[in-house]
C-alpha cells in the first residue's frame, strides 16, 4: 500500500466513526529510516484531530478509540501512529 492510500483510508474510517471538525494527517516515517525494526512497507504517521466528541474523553479513552478503529491499518501498514486532540 502507498502511503497517499493510507492516509486516504484513516482519514476516511475516523470521519465515520468519530465526529471530526478537522483531521490532517501527515507522514512521519522518514523521522525513523536507520531505526532498528523499520520496515518499509509499514508507515509512521501523526493524526491531528479537532474533535469535541474526543475532546470530551480522557487521553486513554480516545486514543483507545482511534487504534480500534484502525485496528487492521495497525496490523497491517502502520508501524506507529502520534495522536494530538485538539
Amino acid at each position: 500500500m502507498n502511503i497517499n492510500d493510507l492516509i486516504a483510508i484513516v482519514k476516511k474510517k475516523l470521519k465515520k466513526e468519530i465526529i471530526i471538525e478537522s483531521i490532517k494527517v501527515e507522514d512521519k516515517s522518514f523521522l525513523h529510516v536507520g531505526h532498528k525494526g523499520n520496515d518499509k512497507k509499514k508507515f509512521h504517521l501523526k493524526i491531528t484531530i479537532n474533535s469535541r466528541e474526543l475532546s470530551k474523553m480522557s487521553r486513554i479513552q480516545s486514543n483507545k478509540k482511534i487504534y480500534k478503529i484502525l485496528n487492521t491499518e495497525l496490523n497491517n501498514n502502520i508501524h506507529s501512529i502520534q495522536i494530538l486532540i485538539t
